[in-house]
């Protein structure tokens, strides 16, 4: 498995013959010329996860790609002219590897801001994005992609969350927000489980596995 990073959330898997594309948002570059994908995957609708404007010229540049995502997303896009499939926890989906569906609701980032629907994507079984949201699956994961900053987020709660996982290796996502982000980075490194072995991507570069 090889997993490049496009800054912020946005992440393209590939595992076996799947390119997959997840979370193509406002805050991510560079995966505007991808081409090849099998699949385009969209955790939830907010515009750093989900970039309306460029996901059109994408899927152009790729008519073999099935665009996925959480239903609020697909209705979304619909009225962009966009068509989508929505999924929902449980299901799996099969675009040239695995990918299981889990979650279902995006984390509170306050009482007065409605909750909108966010779903997780474990990819062949091994890494696992959880968008917006602290999802843990009954599945042991092998690969997360971390969470580090966010309205929604204390760091605190992302301890909690890389620990009750357990990963072999956590990756850090949605830092777009921080202007030092190694700041985070080192805590989450100091304070993962022993397992855990936290590798920073940089923008453009990859994991593999």
């Amino acid at each position: 498995m090889r997993l490049t990073k496009f800054e912020h959330s946005c992440v393209l898997v590939e595992d076996g013959d799947a390119r997959i594309l997840i979370d193509p948002g406002g805050f991510s570059h560079g995966f505007e010329a991808l081409t090849g994908l099998t699949a385009v995957l969209a955790t939830h609708q907010h515009p750093d996860h989900l970039d309306v404007d460029r996901l059109g010229p994408l899927l152009a540049a790729n008519p073999e790609a099935r665009l996925y995502t959480d239903g609020g997303s697909a209705a979304v896009l619909a009225e962009s002219g966009i068509a989508a499939t929505g999924v929902q926890p449980g299901e799996r989906l099969d675009v040239g590897t695995t990918v299981d569906v889990f979650g279902g609701q995006h984390a509170v980032i306050h009482p007065d801001i409605p909750v909108i629907p966010n779903v997780a994507y474990l990819v062949g079984g091994r890494f696992l994005h959880p968008g917006d949201s602290f999802t843990i699956p009954d599945v042991d994961v092998e690969i997360l992609g971390l969470p580090t900053a966010a309205p929604w987020l204390k760091l605190s709660e992302a301890v909690d969350y890389l620990r009750a996982l357990t990963p072999n290796v956590a990756i850090p996502i949605h830092e777009a927000l921080l202007a030092v982000p190694g700041f985070f980075y080192n805590l989450y490194e100091k304070l993962a489980p022993e397992e855990t072995e936290l590798r920073v991507v940089a923008a453009g570069s990859t994991f593999e596995s």
